[in-house]
């Protein structure tokens, strides 16, 4: 498994086969579902997980509120979510840099 860092780049590698002439390639992503699930289950009271999609400001309020013990509920429920997608769903819903 590749880890990627929020900068993105690289993720799954590019595969190709030949499927009547044309090449097929697998889908790249820019942000690890396993990564992304960690994150919400160990540091989600702090938004740790927002902040590696880019939600800086769900990640904020999550810093704000994370005395109230909500934003680690929401965190740990949004980590098991995340684990349990399969990689396509995960990429179609979260990853911004997927392509089919």
């Amino acid at each position: 498994m590749v880890f990627m860092n929020a900068g993105g780049g690289g993720g799954a590698a590019s595969a190709s086969s030949s499927v009547g002439g044309e090449a097929a390639w697998a889908p790249q992503f820019t942000k690890s579902k396993v990564a992304a699930g960690l994150l919400a289950i160990l540091l989600g009271a702090f938004g740790a997980h927002k902040f590696y999609f880019g939600k800086w400001i769900q990640g904020i309020v999550y810093l704000v509120f994370f005395w109230t013990y909500i934003p680690a509920i929401l965190g740990i429920i949004e980590g098991i979510r995340y684990l349990v997608l399969s990689d396509q769903d995960f990429a179609q819903k979260y990853d911004d840099g997927y392509k089919a």
